[in-house]
């Protein structure tokens, strides 16, 4: 096949569509393609040789998308090569429009996506200028300011209509990243040192850069290098990534990243990286990262929940860690699923029910998909996994296991069974032995079961997922298929019309199972051959029963039609249309009913064709609702079998409608006789058959045709239209005529072929044998005699009435037109396209633009004309809903509808996904779903087919639509302009050609136009949601004539501002043009192509273009350029004049200025009157007018900046080896008081570095610094050496009124209350002052204007004043930036006692505004050149005066200021330390919080990271021994820990304990706002606190308790949920059983519950260390006994938890020494009588027998949904205790009750593990004794 095709061809494919080769007309496909290609070829490299990007390249490259949809990739492997390098090119030509680079990226995306198919040697491409393109775009530098605008999300049409099959990810980032990892495996070598190098000096995990670096990493970093490079590749990072990732224990954002990069490792080098010393660390964090709820009372860490792993990528990482020969990652996961499955069970819900679902449902997918990889597929030049790593036959049986409990429990989920589902299909195909007995002992009780419908929709929904695997099955389960029959028959009573949800699943069901088995009668076979196993004897025997099944369920059908007659559904009142659930109902019935009668053999067809036909004969229905579905039950029959069908039910029809119709009056009565309906609605369903077995019947249906089409009565006459459609349809059409599962149907005797033999068998792709209906020469010439027949006269009649010629009622009219467009319908593919004339001159281009045209196996000659309604009456709506139908279809149709075909390919890839078979691939389907798949292909190519050129007619029935679109009413108009927007996308360039007709409705000059039509002409120009919208067209033709208009037409006297419809409609307006603006390109310029016009074959026909072209292609290039920058310019002459004439309702002047600022831009300056109008607005009346200009102008000043020029530090040497942290080498970076620049010559001398993260992980290649002072742009000019646009700026800047007003608006409040420091305004403040480079004289002229201003409002206390004053400053701040140390000086000098003034006057309104203030100030700059702002701040921030509020909020100040440093001020943080030390004993709880918060971050420094040296900043451990020391008066009573509340008027020292107390109360503050910011946790420290929480935390869940046990609680919960190092456990266990022996009962109890949420987190952390497991048993078991009832409660809670979750295992020495313990004798009663005191005391005895009981008790309720085998005994010994003495009494009747309720669902099942002597135990202990007894 192959070699013949490359000769026809002249190369070898890289990989088509093998559904092309199997279309009817196949043999012509191989020479249209090459003369595609070749076309594409030589216009797409002429194109780029000729720099024309647009249209030329877009349009071409769209040709080649549309080549690749229809013929796969269909080139030669030296064509995929230059096609690839040539789009790379293109994607990344820097000044791209976004939305062209999309497109651009998908195609290239297609391009690679199949990575089989070159090798690395075929294809290099290199990394970078990907890199730079993501850089420009997601971390753009002017996007904020406004001089770059990405539309969010999905609209790109560019002017070139795109037609794409999957509308893809929406959002530009998504589109990028698809990008870079399909370019992934072919970057070079090299590339992972590069990368490397070039992020690596990002990698401060304090600083935003570190999430940059790693997602970088993630996404960039290529792990498919063969073996012999790994040395080069994932070995360069590996040790030092995962050591990072296994040292982090606090969730940063950016561990995420590090997941996903090791998952993707992990998969694609199965067998070459160890990671079974990782493994427990891996299941630790992919347990915690379900965040499943574990004991009491807890806090969540809210980022736990934010930053969790993704669940696909966990999948991934499991799935390629499991086999190999260690064997430990299958056990772990046997672990987890262990610890987490009673969390699937039913009864429990919660937030996180969804991961775990997700979790179970990708795993078995994705082993399923390794398996694949390892087993089946054919080998690439990608790395093969090694045999020593491949997964062995143990483990998947292993793997299974471990899955199959939760899945069960996951059946019944509240979420639906479709998670459940897709896993058993994937678990079933690798071990269906395993999987289907389980589910089908589920599946019977429930098809028995009639009170619990939902678990009979569960329990079919999992059947359907495995029915392949059942019904094939195979050696490993032979006994499948004798299943089959028992289930169907049992389903059928699910054909229930009162429960719709079962009826559907049972139809599914049913569909699924007849699918796959051909129903034929095979019992005599039983006789005839001997050689038969017993499996196959009992399948032949029992398919005996397949008849009795189909008649059962026809009238299981019929009975459900009875029951939904429309009389019996509904009042006459209501609709008579069907319901929603009514047609889901037909649709299911249908389709379920054609494949029973497609796979049964003739027998049984026969005897159900009788049965159809006598039922749909001797009944008359309704032809609404039951009538449809019987003519639906009868169209399938005759569509399986049409010869002896048609013969029973047309003659009976026909006579039928004759002998009712043969007295005249009956045709023109309005409500027709149900039985001529009935009969007609019959016929023209099963007339939809083979064109050829109609034929026979043709002159009987004329005559038919010619009756009923002129009835007066509209069903009537609209029945027989859908006859003549369906006749014309069914002659014209190329379809497929038989879908039966095997090839040639099952009518062979038995003798010769033996069904049974082919149950479940997929299609064989390469002998479908499909029969195709191709219309012969008599089916044409009879669709031409009925459209000459019929659509001629009507056409006749319909001109003379719109030549007014002929009157027609509106009835009439209407029918004229029905049967017009059924005609149309009926024989659209005979239509040839619309002739007329191209349109020219819509577009220059020196590239052909022709259309392509595709052969779909007709050619023939028709046309059709249409006439108007319009002028004459326009009120006669449904007449032009007709007409637009009509229109639509002329320009649309080509057989089959656009929707129809996108809805039949979803439901398709649908039910090929519930049926596949993953493991195996290539295609195994049935055969009815590839028949199915080569008939869209079909009709892919139909649709596809029509040139998009857009031709004169065209441009007619558009203008008609557009008259259409703007009528009066609002039905007529907004069918019409759905029609539109669609015509709109589909032909080349027309948009420009309506534009100007629809801006003519809103032209002001044009009186004439009415309202209808002004709203008409609005939502033209708002397009729908997906397609074009012309108001925002990427051109700027386009715009610059929309834009103005849509401004402009406030003028016109049709628009209405009363009209709220209206002004929703321009809101709607502005807001889309506001969405999807992106920045139009102005300049395009690209490298030359690559000879791609020269290689290989076919051979493009297009010359090379000459050197004179390419010259003239250049000079057009340019000129284009200019010509843009002309309309860009024009454009916004025309926005201002609208903006300045006074007439302009204040709606409209909004809508133009918000145009203006979308049209800054930052490769072009605004022209200076723009700039004029922006800087005048900051004092406009409006707020939204101003907050536009706010930043607008902010915009205005970064294009104006001057660039500063930087050269390379000498400051940084390479090191030998990675060490990170405070260095020798980058302690010149770090603040140090002895060496500030206090002086003109230090300052000149020190280099500042501005960014934080430089030197703190490794030094960049070449660090980039500021160079001095002299080499910057020069600093004073005068006025006149400014630009023009500078000098605006100033004048109005240095005007006192002008800024005197300006002020005023600034400190009004918006909102009260909802005011914040605003970020834009403090751009403009920063950039005015910024450019004292430009403006010497603005930072003279300025600040002495701005000075008093800023004195006023720091004075003012109010709000909104001193907001205004914070952003001033935080500008001057930031803007100082380049200024000289005489001019920073003078500026600080002002500041400072400014801001000393304002931290007293603070308030709560403003305290955070004055926070982001001075954050915003420090942000990357350099701490020694703030050194006077942070010198002030460290004055004594809490000094008591103005209060404990004042103080906070100074510190909160000095926090935000410091936090931004990060870990260049270790000198002022150990000064900050050593200050508040003796001040944490504060006594204010709002200075304690702030405290806390102020310590982590001086400690955040203090990480324990890989490769990091021991930080200079302060260190925790030293902080600890010093607190301790004076926490001792507390750790060493043993009296109760009282909260001490001092009394105001209290002076003098109090006693060490009160102290004490109070600096606890702080250091509590500390570690709870630590735990969820820090990196890594400082647990040695936080042991040695641990007994003093312990002693005070409260037990009892009680919020009446005070601040310092409610914290201590808080941290202790927090502390259990961290995550421990291994190496940290035995020192956890020894400080807990050193508590454990604590006299307080409290400590103890609050051990266990410490404990439990411990242990859970880090579970494989513990259980991987042997020597804890036994520790924390010992402890359990140790507090079983304790003295304390509660203690002993929580012990026992806690055992069964740990038993529950596999920590600990219920092994015989446990068992037996609870036994022993519960066999302790208690004293007798008569002694205990004489001394009731003693009584209350329990005895040691008591407490040992009850911990005994407890003990048993645990274990009874550690599984809650099972009986394991030790169960029975268990519940026996306890009941022996029934009637010990309280507590134990109440102990054993707790855990009965208990027992009881958990297995009271399952009770039948579990009944079975009991002997009959327990069970009447049993039943005695759990059924309350009677009353009465």
């Amino acid at each position: 096949m192959k070699k013949v095709q490359s000769d026809t061809l002249g190369f070898v494919p890289q990989k088509d569509i093998v559904y092309n080769k199997l279309l009817p007309y196949a043999d012509r496909l191989d020479e249209e393609s090459n003369d595609i290609l070749g076309r594409i070829k030589g216009n797409l490299g002429r194109a780029v040789q000729l720099r024309e990007i647009w249209p030329g390249v877009l349009f071409w490259t769209r040709k080649l998308s549309t080549y690749m949809r229809l013929y796969g990739r269909k080139f030669s492997k030296e064509d995929h090569v230059l096609f690839i390098k040539l789009l790379y090119e293109l994607v990344t030509i820097p000044k791209l429009e976004i939305s062209m680079m999309q497109g651009l990226a998908r195609l290239l995306i297609n391009l690679l996506k199949k990575r089989e198919l070159l090798s690395r040697e075929d294809l290099q491409l290199n990394w970078r200028p990907l890199y730079e393109l993501h850089d420009r775009i997601l971390f753009s530098k002017t996007e904020h300011l406004g001089l770059n605008w990405f539309p969010n999300g999905c609209f790109h049409m560019t002017l070139t209509s795109l037609f794409h099959l999957y509308v893809y990810y929406s959002s530009v980032e998504s589109v990028l990243k698809t990008l870079v990892k399909n370019c992934r495996p072919y970057f070079s070598e090299s590339s992972t040192q590069e990368m490397l190098d070039e992020w690596r000096p990002l990698l401060c995990p304090f600083d935003v850069t570190m999430q940059r670096a790693i997602g970088y990493f993630e996404l960039f970093l290529p792990t498919t290098l063969p073996p012999e490079l790994h040395h080069k590749g994932f070995k360069l990072w590996f040790d030092e990534l995962i050591s990072l990732w296994v040292s982090v224990q606090n969730l940063p954002s950016w561990e995420v990243h590090l997941v996903n990069l090791f998952a993707r490792l992990a998969n694609d080098n199965i067998g070459y990286i160890d990671w079974d010393p990782y493994i427990p660390k891996i299941f630790t964090r992919v347990l915690r990262s379900l965040n499943l709820p574990v004991g009491t009372s807890q806090m969540m860490v809210p980022r736990y929940v934010t930053n969790a792993y993704d669940i696909s990528h966990v999948v991934l990482w499991i799935s390629s860690l499991l086999g190999g020969p260690s064997k430990q990652a299958q056990a772990q996961l046997s672990g987890l699923f262990n610890s987490i499955t009673s969390f699937f069970h039913p009864s429990n819900h919660g937030r996180w029910l969804m991961k775990l679902m997700k979790l179970l449902q990708r795993l078995p997918a994705s082993v399923v998909r390794r398996l694949h990889r390892e087993r089946y597929r054919k080998p690439t030049w990608l790395t093969p996994i090694p045999d020593s790593h491949k997964l062995t036959e143990e483990d998947i049986t292993d793997f299974v296991e471990s899955m199959m409990q939760p899945v069960l429990l996951a059946m019944f989920s509240k979420t639906g069974s479709l998670d459940a589902a897709q896993a058993l299909q994937n678990l079933a195909l690798m071990r269906p032995e395993l999987v289907i007995p389980p589910v089908l002992e589920k599946t019977y009780p429930a098809l028995e079961t009639l009170t619990e419908p939902h678990q009979l929709t569960a329990t079919l929904s999992c059947m359907i997922g495995v029915a392949r695997s059942l019904v094939s099955g195979g050696q490993r389960f032979p006994e499948g298929p004798t299943h089959m029959l028992p289930l169907l028959m049992r389903a059928l009573p699910g054909v229930d019309p009162n429960d719709f949800s079962k009826c559907m699943i049972t139809f599914q069901f049913i569909a699924t199972f007849v699918t796959l088995v051909p129903l034929v009668d095979c019992s005599s076979a039983l006789h005839e051959r001997t050689n038969l196993t017993e499996v196959e004897r009992e399948m032949c025997s029992a398919s005996a029963e397949f008849e009795d099944f189909v008649l059962q369920f026809m009238d299981r059908c019929f009975a459900l039609i009875d029951s939904s007659t429309l009389e019996q559904t509904r009042e006459e009142t209501e609709t008579e249309k069907m319901t929603h659930l009514e047609s889901l109902v037909e649709l299911g019935l249908s389709s379920t009913f054609s494949t029973i009668l497609t796979q049964c053999s003739l027998d049984i067809f026969k005897v159900a064709l009788e049965k159809v036909f006598n039922f749909a004969t001797t009944n008359i229905f309704e032809t609404r609702v039951s009538g449809r579905m019987v003519a639906d039950m009868c169209r399938a029959a005759s569509k399986c079998h049409p010869a002896e069908s048609l013969k029973m039910f047309v003659p009976h029809c026909c006579n039928a409608i004759n002998q009712i119709a043969v007295n005249e009056e009956v045709l023109n009565e309005e409500e027709l006789d149900k039985e001529l309906m009935w009969n007609l609605q019959l016929l023209s369903e099963v007339t939809r058959v083979d064109g050829d077995k109609i034929l026979p019947y043709r002159s009987d249906l004329v005559q038919i045709l010619q009756l009923t089409l002129h009835l007066k009565c509209k069903q009537g006459y609209t029945l027989a239209c859908n006859l003549l459609h369906h006749l014309l349809r069914s002659s014209v059409l190329i379809y497929p005529t038989e879908y039966c599962s095997m090839p040639g149907g099952f009518h062979q005797p038995i003798s010769d072929y033996l069904p049974i033999k082919d149950w479940g068998r997929p299609g064989d792709l390469w002998n479908l044998d499909i029969r195709w209906h191709v219309p012969s020469v008599e089916e044409t010439s009879f669709a031409f005699y009925l459209l000459d027949l019929i659509l001629q006269p009507e056409l006749k009649r319909l001109q003379r009435f719109a030549q007014g010629e002929e009157d027609m009622s509106r009835d009439d009219v209407l029918q004229s037109l029905t049967i017009v467009q059924h005609c149309l319908l009926g024989a659209g593919g005979l239509m040839p396209p619309l002739k007329g004339e191209p349109i020219p001159e819509l577009v220059h281009s020196m590239v052909s633009l022709d259309e392509t045209t595709l052969y779909t196996g007709i050619d023939l000659q028709y046309t059709v004309a249409l006439y108007y309604i319009l002028e004459h009456s326009e009120d006669d709506t449904k007449s032009l809903f007709s007409i637009i139908k009509i229109i639509s279809d002329l320009l649309h149709f080509k057989g089959s509808h656009k929707h129809e075909f996108d809805s039949r390919w979803k439901s398709f890839n649908l039910v090929k996904k519930s049926m596949e078979n993953r493991l195996h691939g290539r295609k195994q389907h049935i055969r009815a779903l590839l028949i199915d798949r080569v008939m869209l292909q079909h009709e892919l190519r139909k649709l596809t087919v029509e040139g998009c050129q857009y031709r004169s007619i065209h441009q007619e029935l558009m203008r008609d639509l557009l008259r259409l679109s703007t009528s009066t009413y609002s039905q007529v108009r907004s069918r019409a302009q759905n029609v539109l927007f669609t015509a709109l996308g589909t032909y080349n360039f027309c948009c420009r050609d309506q534009i100007p007709h629809v801006l003519e409705f809103l032209n002001p000059d044009n009186s004439s136009v009415t309202q209808q039509q002004f709203k008409g002409a609005l939502y033209c120009l708002l397009g729908n949601h997906s397609g074009v919208c012309l108001a925002n067209l990427h051109d700027w033709d386009c715009i610059a004539l929309t834009w103005p208009a849509v401004v402009r037409s406030g003028l016109s006297s049709a628009m209405s501002l009363e009209k709220p419809s209206i002004v929703r409609l321009f809101d709607d307006l502005a807001d889309k043009i506001h969405r999807q603006y992106e920045t139009i390109g102005i300049d395009f310029s690209c490298a030359v192509a690559k000879q791609l016009m020269i290689t290989g074959n076919p051979l493009p026909k297009d010359p090379v273009p000459s050197e004179e072209e390419a010259a003239e292609g250049l000079k057009r290039q340019e000129l284009k350029n200019s010509e843009s920058v002309e309309k860009y310019k024009q454009l916004i002459g025309d926005l201002l004049d609208c903006i300045n004439n006074r007439n302009m309702p204040w709606k409209f002047e909004h809508i133009a200025i918000g145009f203006l600022s979308l049209l800054l831009r930052d490769d072009h300056q605004l022209p200076p009157p723009a700039i004029t109008f922006f800087v005048k607005s900051l004092n406009h009346d409006s707020l939204y007018v101003r907050k536009v200009a706010i930043s607008a102008v902010a915009g205005i000043m970064k294009q104006i900046k001057r660039p500063h020029k930087k050269v390379p530090a000498s400051g940084g040497k390479e090191l030998s080896d990675m060490v990170a942290g405070d260095r020798q080498d980058n302690q010149w970076l770090q603040y140090n008081n002895s060496s500030l620049p206090r002086s003109q010559k230090d300052w000149d001398g020190c280099v500042f570095v501005e960014k934080t993260h430089w030197g703190y992980y490794s030094w960049p290649r070449k660090l980039l610094i500021y160079a001095p002072l002299e080499e910057q742009p020069k600093q004073n000019l005068t006025r006149e050496e400014m630009t023009e646009r500078e000098q605006i700026i100033f004048d109005h800047f240095s005007d006192p009124v002008f800024i005197n007003q300006f002020i005023e608006f600034l400190s009004l409040e918006d909102r009260k209350g909802k005011d914040k420091f605003s970020p834009r305004r403090f751009c403009l403040f920063k950039f005015c002052l910024q450019r004292n480079g430009l403006f010497r004289n603005f930072s003279d002229a300025f600040l002495p204007l701005l000075r008093p201003h800023m004195e006023r409002l720091v004075a003012d206390t109010h709000e909104s004043k001193q907001r205004c004053v914070a952003e001033i400053i935080s500008g001057l701040i930031r803007g100082c930036k380049h200024w000289s140390f005489s001019k920073v000086e003078s500026l600080w000098e002002l500041l400072c006692p400014m801001l000393r003034i304002a931290l007293s006057n603070i308030t709560i309104e403003t305290y955070a505004d004055w926070g982001t203030c001075i954050a915003t100030a420090c942000e990357s700059r350099d701490p020694r050149k703030l050194h006077w702002l942070f010198e002030m701040l460290m004055e004594s921030p809490v000094n008591g005066e103005g209060g404990s509020f004042v103080d906070a909020c100074r510190l909160y100040v000095l926090q935000g200021g410091l936090a931004q440093q990060e870990w260049r001020v270790p000198e002022l943080l150990h000064r900050l330390l050593q200050y508040l030390e003796p001040k944490l004993t504060q006594v204010y709880k709002n200075v304690r919080e702030r405290i806390g918060s102020v310590l982590t971050y001086i400690f955040m420094i203090d990480v324990n990271l890989p490769y990091t040296q021991p930080t200079t900043s302060p260190r925790i451990t030293d902080f600890t021994e010093r607190i301790l020391l004076q926490l001792k008066p507390l750790t060493e009573g043993d009296e109760e820990i009282q909260n001490h509340v001092i009394e105001e008027n209290e002076v003098g020292e109090q006693d060490e304990r009160t102290q004490a107390i109070k600096l606890l109360k702080t250091v509590l503050k500390w570690l709870i706002a630590s735990a969820g910011r820090s990196f890594s946790t400082a647990v040695p420290e936080q042991l040695r606190l641990l007994p003093l929480l312990f002693k005070i935390a409260p037990v009892e869940n009680d919020d009446s308790y005070d601040e310092l046990k409610r914290d201590a609680k808080t941290c202790l919960s927090l502390m259990s949920q961290g995550l421990l190092y291994p190496e940290q456990i035995p020192m956890v266990l020894s400080a807990l059983q050193e508590i454990a022996g604590s006299s307080s009962w409290h400590a103890r109890y609050t051990v266990l519950t410490y404990l439990q949420i411990m242990v859970f987190y880090n579970l494989f952390t513990f259980m991987s260390n042997q020597k804890a497991v036994n520790n924390v048993r010992a402890l359990v078991i140790q507090l079983l006994e304790d003295e304390q009832l509660e203690v002993r409660e929580m012990a026992a809670t806690t055992l069964s938890g740990f038993l529950q979750c596999n920590f600990l295992s219920m092994d015989t020495p446990m068992q037996a020494h609870f036994e022993a313990l519960c066999k302790t004798r208690l004293p007798k009663k008569r002694k205990r009588e004489l001394g009731t005191i003693v009584d209350t005391i329990p005895s040691a005895d008591l407490v040992r027998r009850h911990a005994g009981v407890l003990g048993l008790s645990a274990c009874i309720l550690s599984s809650p949904y099972d009986v394991p085998t030790w169960m029975p005994q268990l519940l026996m010994d306890l009941s022996a205790h029934l009637n010990d003495t309280q507590p134990i009494e109440m102990t054993v009747k707790k855990t009965l009750s208990n027992f009881r309720r958990t297995h009271h669902d399952n009770w039948q099942q579990h009944k079975q593990q009991f002997t009959d002597d327990q069970l009447l135990v049993l039943t005695d202990l759990l059924v309350s004794p009677c009353y009465y007894a």
